[in-house]
């Protein structure tokens, strides 16, 4: 990582993994304007840097993300307001949503690289969407997830619409959304939310231990793999078959999977360089 990053989004790159850190635990990592800008510069300069070959985002204190922070919104809003602009269709408090939410929210399912949620705490609102917008969740045994934006009269966004029920069933995420109740890590685990749940200590290790096992792996066929399955989810099985044989003939041109070939028909076990 070369630009600069404010101290409420931090970097860590170890071993190939890319830690990004919501960094204000004052306030649960609430996501100020500044922040998501910095989240969605951090997240393109991940998937810009070919030594970053898994990304883990997390947050800083006890909370994963508490969504947006409501306080510089009221603020906002009470400035639209008294400009005369509340009620405009563009250029609104609310077109944060296209100006961040939905960018960040492309920037993680486009990341031609697995990107993993250690959710050490509550996440809450745009933060449950960010992190259901990861590849892979790994809770802490005290996190829960809360899709809160009924409570403060809106609708789900930052692709929850999209995400939650994929993952859980359309049923399950109306329910989720519609009466916006805490779900604890255990139960997210038995829905299918989370694909592991630790104690809270072993949190950090654990995610680190994951992001370590997919920085060692095909890094080009984890971005085919999830160009396919975004794919096949808005289109036919025909669609679907097509857009894996190209995938599979791009593939096939690659170092690891050349190299994979050779190691299996010689009993070792492969060596992925990522490319």
């Amino acid at each position: 990582m070369t630009d600069p990053l404010p101290d409420t989004v931090r970097w860590d790159f170890t071993e190939a993994v890319g830690t990004i850190v919501l960094n204000r635990p004052q306030a649960h990592n609430a996501l100020t304007a500044d922040m998501k800008t910095a989240l969605l510069a951090a997240l393109r300069q991940a998937a810009a840097s070919p030594e970053v070959r898994a990304v883990l985002i997390t947050g800083a204190g006890p909370a994963f993300c508490a969504g947006q922070d409501l306080r510089e919104h009221a603020g906002l809003l009470a400035a639209a307001q008294a400009a005369g602009t509340a009620g405009r269709p563009a250029g609104t408090v609310m077109d944060t949503v296209r100006q961040h939410y939905n960018p960040i929210v492309l920037a993680i399912r486009s990341m031609p690289k697995p990107v993993i949620a250690a959710v050490n705490g509550v996440a809450a609102g745009a933060g449950a969407s960010l992190a259901l917008a990861c590849d892979l969740r790994i809770a802490a045994r005290s996190a829960s997830f809360l899709m809160a934006f009924a409570r403060v009269g809106l609708a789900a966004d930052s692709g929850a619409s999209w995400t939650l029920q994929r993952l859980v069933g359309a049923g399950r995420a109306a329910e989720l959304l519609l009466l916006a109740e805490p779900l604890p890590a255990g139960r997210a685990l038995e829905l299918g939310l989370v694909s592991q749940v630790v104690d809270d200590a072993e949190l950090p290790a654990a995610a680190s231990a994951l992001g370590a096992r997919l920085a060692l792996g095909p890094t080009a066929a984890y971005a085919g793999i999830k160009e396919e399955l975004d794919y096949a989810a808005g289109h036919d099985l025909s669609a679907a078959l097509e857009k894996e044989a190209e995938v599979q003939v791009a593939l096939g041109r690659t170092v690891d999977h050349q190299a994979a070939t050779a190691a299996f028909a010689d009993k070792q076990r492969p060596t992925f360089q990522g490319r």
